[in-house]
């Protein structure tokens, strides 16, 4: 837990002196122009003293176009996880079932879930506080965690954070009905253009390895350094159906995004919208060059 709480300043702590970097034109780990565009962007959204506010935002698939866009960079609320599913709901993408969702966590009944689900936070990145429960194993780092130690770091999280708030949802199967982590297909898009589609197996929430390729599935250039290169696999059953979803939600996003799915038994289930991967941080020059060509193309002039 200790460790959990040391690693979690630090990344505030890295993000703030990148933001600071930034904002005086030196280079933050990144490369070329998209890396920057992402950094700036990262930091103009994030560091408004409204930002917060817009991001957990409560909003529903049920309210109006207009409602959901109706700050200055509206696509904040969609950072939030829960905004997330309703916008997906909302465009007619399937999503995973939920069972409960709130901060009151002495309202939470585990025996009323199935042995395999899923526990994260509203708001975050990188997998943090992210369980995959299969029984009282979290797959992401192979350790056992107990209903009674959950509900303590669940505590612990929202005592030091007043906007946060954890989502407890379906454990959705692979294609062949298996419970594992969950192949994360991410789009990059742009007003509807598919850019690249990395594709990460993990073992664990570090371990693993990605492939990228283009909307017709041909092999790419790697999109990142974080994992390595890793064989060719065969597209999902719902690729089709996998891009039509999002280029819907690309157009609807209105500006670039990386929009993540899962490939399950129930077909495309959304995963999450990532407005700054990794901040700008670990992309390949390659990777730049393809990226920033379609900002330039498709949102010229845009955030």
């Amino acid at each position: 837990m200790l460790q959990l709480i040391k690693n979690l300043a630090q990344d505030a702590k890295d993000e703030i002196f990148d933001c600071i970097d930034a904002f005086k034109g030196k280079p933050v780990k990144g490369h070329g122009d998209f890396s920057k565009r992402i950094q700036h962007r990262h930091c103009l959204f994030w560091n408004s003293p409204e930002a917060e506010i817009v991001r957990n935002t409560v909003m529903k698939a049920s309210d109006s176009l207009e409602r959901w866009k109706d700050v200055e960079n509206w696509q904040r609320k969609l950072s939030n996880k829960d905004n997330a599913r309703e916008f997906a709901k909302k465009h007619g993408c399937r999503v995973p079932e939920l069972y409960w969702r709130g901060r009151n966590i002495k309202e939470i009944n585990f025996t009323t879930f199935p042995d395999q689900f899923v526990l994260k936070p509203t708001i975050g990145h990188s997998s943090r506080l992210v369980f995959l429960m299969h029984n009282e194993l979290n797959l992401l780092d192979n350790l056992f965690y107990s209903r009674k130690e959950l509900t303590e770091i669940m505590r612990k999280a929202l005592e030091q954070n007043p906007y946060i708030e954890f989502i407890i949802e379906e454990f959705v199967r692979s294609e062949q009905g298996d419970f594992k982590i969950p192949v994360d297909y991410k789009f990059h898009t742009f007003r509807g253009e598919i850019a690249a589609i990395n594709v990460i197996n993990r073992f664990a929430n570090k371990e693993g390895f990605m492939r990228a390729y283009d909307e017709n599935w041909n092999v790419i250039t790697e999109l990142g350094t974080d994992f390595p290169k890793g064989p060719y696999q065969s597209p999902p059953a719902c690729l089709e159906e996998m891009k039509m979803h999002a280029k819907e939600l690309s157009k609807a996003y209105g500006i670039y995004v990386r929009i993540d799915f899962y490939a399950t038994d129930k077909g495309v289930v959304l995963g999450e919208f990532t407005p700054t991967p990794s901040a700008g941080k670990y992309f390949t020059p390659e990777a730049d060059k393809l990226l920033i060509k379609h900002w330039n193309k498709y949102c010229k002039g845009m955030i």
